[in-house]
């Protein structure tokens, strides 16, 4: 049987490096989706690991600090990506621009068939990050955090809805469908988790509150 199972592995290995050699467009277009966050009970266990501090200061932010919308395959960028990935039916000019599909807003139900009626949503903002302890990263880990497409942390949602949240923390912002505050609390602390982001006490009472919920 250990033939068998190492064959299996290799298979699983070169699918792995296929993958990797065909552009990051491939999985997330497939996946149609934001990657699943962690379960509640994980992301409960992830908040009682993050570290609990006052909120650092804005000096010093910028948004080009963390360069987003990056080339990810061919001519498409970080968002042209996630708007594939994240709508039905999209269909995309030789430029990679989406100029038709439909796009629903996880966090306000709204349903919107231009690409120009939509925003990337960092579910951890960048400002937020920088406060969290981006400020002492490199500038090519802020370029990862901001184009990460494998962790929970990009999502096509209403650009109005997206530019109210701003870079409030869930202490002060939630989505307004309440059937998605769970999904949204177990995104932020996966991030915060993952990239080893402190939360202040009044952010963690609030992912606490929606988690003893989920």
């Amino acid at each position: 049987m250990s033939g068998i199972y190492a064959r299996r592995i290799a298979v699983l290995a070169a699918s792995a490096a296929l993958a990797a050699t065909t552009g990051l467009l491939t999985a997330p277009s497939a996946q149609a989706a934001m990657p699943t966050p962690v379960s509640a009970a994980t992301a409960r266990t992830y908040l009682s690991e993050l570290t609990v501090k006052a909120e650092g200061s804005s000096t010093g932010y910028s948004r080009d600090k963390f360069p987003h919308w990056i080339t990810q395959s061919g001519a498409c960028n970080t968002r042209e990506v996630v708007l594939k990935r994240d709508g039905t039916n999209v269909t995309q000019d030789s430029s990679c621009a989406a100029v038709s599909g439909s796009w629903y807003s996880e966090y306000d139900g709204a349903t919107w068939t231009a690409a120009s009626d939509v925003d990337i949503d960092h579910m951890v903002p960048l400002a937020e990050a920088w406060r969290s302890g981006a400020s002492a990263w490199t500038t090519a880990q802020r370029q990862s955090y901001a184009n990460d497409l494998t962790r929970p942390q990009l999502i096509a949602v209403t650009d109005n809805v997206n530019q109210a949240k701003g870079d409030q923390d869930p202490a002060t912002w939630l989505p307004s469908r309440t059937t998605y505050k769970c999904t949204y609390v177990r995104a932020w602390v996966h991030v915060k988790h993952y990239y080893s982001l402190s939360i202040d006490s009044a952010e963690k009472s609030a992912l606490q509150s929606v988690l003893n919920g989920c």
